[in-house]
Parts: C-alpha cells; sequence; structure tokens
C-alpha cells in the first residue's frame, strides 16, 4: 500500500500497534463485521511476539533443558555436559518468533484486517497519518482508533547502551553473544528472565536491585524463596543497593555500585556485558496525541474508562499506554473489549478481578490477588494455607523439590484472596486461582474439590486443606491461641 489519496482509505477503525493488544482488536474488530487497518511501525505481533514474551520463553526452554541435562546423573541418566551451540540456539529462538507472526498475519487475513507497515501519528480524532519505509504517506479516515503502541525499554542515560556491552532487553533476546560474566541491574521480571537465561548457557551473573527485595511487590516469602532458589542455582544476587557509574575499559565494562550487598561500601567490578532491565515506559512520543485532544500524565500513560474509551470519544487505548501492570494478556483481554465496545456492546467493560502475573524463571513464579502483606494492609484478618513441594509426589517424580504453593485467604469468610505459586509449570497452575477468584470461591471450596493424583495441581488442594489444619501430605501448624485481652 503506497501512497493513496484520502477516499480509498475509510475505515470503520484503526489500530496504531499489532502487539498483543493492537491484534486481539483488530482481529475482534474484524470478526464483528468492522472494516479495519492496523497499523505498526515494525512486524506484526510487537514486542510480545519478536522481543519480548515468545523468543525470551523459548530462550527459558533451552535454559531449563540445559538444567535437566545438568541434572540428569540423579535420576541415572548418563549425559554429557550441555554443549550450546549459540547460532543454533539463536535460530531455534527466530523460527519460534517466525512461526507466531506468521500465525498472526494468516489471522489478519482471514479476519479481514489489513496491515499497514508505517510510523503513525494524529492528524484530527478521526484521522491518521502513515509515514511509509518508502518515505510515501498514507491517510487513514476512521470512526474509530485504538492506540496499542505498547512500551519500550527505559534507557538510563548514565548508563549508555552500544548494545554489545551494555545492552538492554532488546539487545539480549538477540543472543549475538554468551559473556563470561554478566551484570544484571534490575531484579524485576525482565531481570531475573534473563539472569536465568544467561546463567544456564554458562554465564556468571550478578543481579543487583535497588530495593529490599526482588520482584517488588510479590508476596515477600515468594520472592524470598524464589531468591534463596536461584542463589543455590548460582546467581549472585545483591538486594538494596544502586548501581553508580558504569564506564568501558576496553573489551570490559566496569560497575560501581554501593549498599547493603556491598556493607555499605563503594564495591567496582568489571563484567563482559550489562544488561540494564530498570522496567519500561509507555511509547506516546511520536502519536502527536495534542492533534486527537489528548495528553499523557506525567509518566506518560493515557487515561481510559472501563471500556477503555478515552477521554475523546471515539479514540481508545489499551495495553501498557494505560499503565500497569504492563502485561501482555491484560493487554490482548482490553483489546477485544475496545473492539466491543466500538461494535457498540454497551455491556463491555474491562473489570477483571485480578489479573495474574507470571515471572518465567526456573522454577517459575505466578501470582494473582493479594500478597499477605497486601490483604493485611487492607485490613483483612488473613488465612494463609502453605504447601511446600518438598511434600508432592508429583513433583518429587520430576527431581523438583523446591518451591512453594501459598494461598491467602480472609479468616472471616474463607474467600480466596491470593494465590503465590514457585514452581515448575507454576505459569500453567496459577488458571486455578484465576478461575477461583473471579468466581468468588473459598479456601474450603478448593479443598473439597477433588485433584487428579499425582499431580502438581492437588499441591492447591493441598495448601487449601492446611489453612484448615486438614492436610494429609505434611503436618499441620498448630493453630495459634488465642490472644488474651
Amino acid at each position: 500500500m503506497g501512497s493513496t489519496n484520502l477516499a480509498e482509505h475509510k475505515v470503520d477503525a484503526v489500530v496504531i500497534g499489532a502487539g498483543p493488544g493492537g491484534y486481539h482488536a483488530a482481529i475482534r474488530l474484524g470478526q464483528l463485521g468492522k472494516s479495519v487497518i492496523c497499523v505498526d511501525r515494525d512486524e506484526v505481533g510487537g514486542v510480545c511476539l519478536n522481543w519480548g514474551c515468545i523468543p525470551t520463553k523459548a530462550l527459558l526452554h533451552v535454559g531449563e533443558v540445559v538444567r535437566h541435562i545438568d541434572h540428569a546423573a540423579a535420576i541415572g541418566l548418563k549425559v554429557p555436559k550441555a554443549d550450546v551451540d549459540r547460532e543454533g540456539v539463536a535460530k531455534f529462538k527466530s523460527d519460534v518468533v517466525a512461526s507466531n507472526v506468521g500465525g498472526v498475519k494468516t489471522l489478519f487475513k482471514a479476519n479481514g484486517v489489513q496491515f499497514l507497515y508505517g510510523e503513525a501519528s494524529f492528524k484530527s480524532p478521526t484521522e491518521i497519518v502513515v509515514k511509509n519505509k518508502d518515505g510515501g504517506t498514507d491517510t487513514v479516515v476512521a470512526q474509530n482508533v485504538v492506540i496499542a503502541t505498547g512500551s519500550a525499554p527505559i534507557d538510563v542515560k548514565a548508563w549508555p547502551r552500544d548494545g554489545e556491552s551494555i545492552i538492554n532487553s532488546d539487545d539480549a533476546v538477540q543472543m549475538k553473544r554468551i559473556p563470561k560474566t554478566m551484570l544484571v541491574i534490575g531484579g524485576g521480571v525482565i531481570g531475573l528472565e534473563f539472569a536465568t537465561v544467561y546463567t544456564r548457557l554458562g554465564a556468571q551473573v550478578l543481579v543487583i536491585e535497588a530495593l529490599p527485595q526482588i520482584l517488588t511487590g510479590t508476596d515477600a516469602e515468594i520472592s524470598k524463596t524464589l531468591g534463596r532458589i536461584l542463589k543455590k542455582q548460582g546467581v549472585e544476587i545483591m538486594l538494596d543497593t544502586k548501581v553508580g557509574a558504569i564506564a568501558k575499559s576496553g573489551d570490559v565494562v566496569k560497575a560501581t555500585f554501593n549498599g547493603a550487598g556491598t556493607n555499605g561500601k563503594d564495591e567496582t567490578r568489571a563484567f563482559d556485558m550489562v544488561l540494564v532491565a530498570v522496567g519500561r515506559r509507555p511509547i506516546t512520543d511520536n502519536l502527536n496525541l495534542a492533534a486527537a485532544g489528548l495528553s499523557t500524565d506525567d509518566k506518560g500513560f493515557v487515561a481510559v474508562d472501563q471500556q477503555l474509551r478515552t477521554k475523546v470519544g471515539s479514540v481508545f487505548a489499551i495495553g501498557d499506554v494505560t499503565g500497569q501492570p504492563m502485561l501482555a494478556h491484560r493487554a490482548m483481554k482490553q483489546g477485544v473489549i475496545a473492539a466491543e465496545a466500538i461494535s457498540g456492546d454497551k455491556s463491555a467493560a474491562f473489570d477483571p478481578i485480578a489479573i495474574p502475573n507470571c515471572v518465567y524463571t526456573d522454577p517459575e513464579v505466578a501470582t494473582i490477588g493479594l500478597s499477605e502483606e497486601e490483604a493485611k494492609a487492607k485490613g483483612y484478618e488473613v488465612r494463609i494455607g502453605k504447601f511446600p513441594l518438598a511434600a508432592s509426589g508429583r513433583a518429587r517424580t520430576m527431581n523438583e523439590s523446591d518451591g512453594v504453593i501459598k494461598l491467602v485467604g480472609d479468616a472471616k469468610t474463607d474467600l480466596l484472596l491470593g494465590m503465590h505459586i514457585v514452581a515448575p509449570q507454576a505459569e500453567s497452575l496459577i488458571g486455578e486461582g484465576v478461575i477461583a477468584l473471579e468466581m468468588g470461591a473459598t479456601l474450603e471450596d478448593i479443598g473439597l474439590s477433588i485433584h487428579p493424583h499425582p499431580t502438581l495441581t492437588e499441591g492447591i488442594m493441598d495448601a487449601a486443606e492446611a489453612a484448615h489444619g486438614k492436610a494429609i501430605h505434611i503436618v499441620n501448624p498448630k493453630p495459634k491461641a488465642p490472644v488474651a485481652k
């Protein structure tokens, strides 16, 4: 589609961004009989398919296989140490990405979605100008616009990225080389996932987190459990520590840091590579939002209502540009809701009880709902049920005994408030917590439900039973004596 006149580009809706939120919105609009154009300056699938969720999980799977090989002797298998072919690993990752991108393109075609490469910006609330890669310009007139431009890694000026030695997550997923030593700045989801990948592939990794815990905001017990497991796997972690100067010196990068991890003294170390993983920022800078009558808050986010409508009635926004949590599955559901609202469904609303969060370390972490700390802060009298993986028959058969399943309940109503898991396949196990929270299940409901044996999911049942002192597979904690008044 090259330069065209206005009349050729009149559609019911234009979606700016082809990431998870954008392609969901575009496909649902097509399903609902709307004429729709989806615009992206990069490939279909956005960050998630091309740079984030999908390629990182492919690399993490490779790392998981390496770990299984390293521990094969424990289950009676004599296997030589894995010889990592970096180019082969990178090809596997790229093949997975290409397959997923191709799948979305097929779905676009099947649902009548036109895709346009280019940089989109507002000319008015209903007019979008698209600058094509060939230098041409398209103008699209649409009754409704969906902003789905996503987010990008935060670059810190003091630590200038060169894409080789000082990198961000986009560079890390390219896997151009495997360093011998690596500093990861940031103990959040992205930092810990790449720490896991590169450790498995042979790097010595140090993670530095400025705050007192990794995965800030996660249940403290879950965070500590993961930290202990990662340290046992060889990942060095420094908490409550800040990174100061970073400077390249020949083939290495020297970094200075100070805090609890260095006993309050400046420490300087040399690394082959430094990954800056301090968060992501919404991408709205090139949209010319003012022409649509819109603006962002001081963090760059666009305000929306439950139908994902901005203050300009014909313009919607979904995904990372609308605020935290910046998660692909949140964007996906928002995309569907926005499309249905555009199509006239007055009941369409984005109002989940809670949104699950998954961290694909090894083992994985998956959480939904309130942590123990959050529940107490909200005034709940909590009832906790925990089940260690060490007591799981299925976990033992997998030689995977590190981890825990923790349920947070309301002691007065017995309602489930949160589910928190450190375990293999935690990302799938958490689905039970999603349904339980949405349907208002009690801990008793979960404990009474017959779970298949032997599985990891029955650990959720055991945790629920433990909350009432009825667990079979662990010694139940003694009930606390009532406090004398």
